[in-house]
């Protein structure tokens, strides 16, 4: 499985410009039923607002889809896509809700506006990659938890569990490809006395640095 990036959590911001305000909102899907689901609860929550603007994209299938929701042709729908595209993020669904404040935006107001909605909702959820990872374990003695926790990081990892018994024991997650690196990094700082063992292999979305 080649990895790829989804939104980590589903998170809302809200901003105004110029006397309408625009409420945006990111989840991450699995199907086209679950994008269609989270439009139809957005607009049943603001059914008094004037637009719902919305996108999705889906890695299976490579289906993307969007609307403008009355706002003119290729103000919304479109840019929103976009942030999405420009980012990689796939497995999304994006809402977002314009209260009309009175003010006309003009079509590069809307562009920018609607754009702004969609990438400040994706910035409140995070994004994740999701990846084959080796789960690996290391016991050591407490005084080198520190190093090994750093062996992790430097080998493009993360640190998935931690146990403390007499000794502390290390699970972390990392990239297939840099096993062998991190086995060797755990073999000199210990000088041998501590090894990495790899428990499985797993596909996990976790949080991009």
């Amino acid at each position: 499985m080649s990895e790829y990036y989804i939104p980590t959590a589903p998170a809302q911001a809200s901003f105004v410009e110029k006397r309408s305000e625009f409420i945006g909102h990111v989840w991450p899907v699995e199907s086209e039923e679950e994008a269609r689901g989270r439009i139809e609860e957005m607009k049943k929550k603001y059914h008094d607002a004037r637009h719902n603007c919305w996108c999705y994209r889906l890695r299976e299938g490579g289906v993307e889809r969007y609307s403008d929701d009355g706002e003119p042709q290729g103000t919304a729908g479109q840019p929103m896509l976009n942030v999405f595209q420009r980012e990689e993020v796939t497995n999304v669904v994006c809402v977002v809700t314009r209260y009309f404040g009175g003010i006309l935006l003009g079509a590069g107001g809307l562009v920018r506006a609607y754009t702004q909605g969609a990438k400040a909702a994706l910035d409140a959820a995070g994004i994740s990659v999701v990846r084959p990872w080796a789960v690996v374990g290391v016991s050591c003695p407490y005084p080198l938890y520190e190093r090994v926790r750093q062996a992790v990081e430097g080998c493009g990892g993360v640190v998935d569990g931690v146990e403390y018994a007499a000794d502390v024991t290390v699970t972390a997650l990392l990239p297939l490809p840099r096993v062998e690196e991190y086995a060797g990094r755990i073999t000199e700082l210990s000088a041998g006395r501590a090894q990495a063992v790899v428990l499985e292999e797993r596909d996990q979305a976790v949080p991009r640095p």
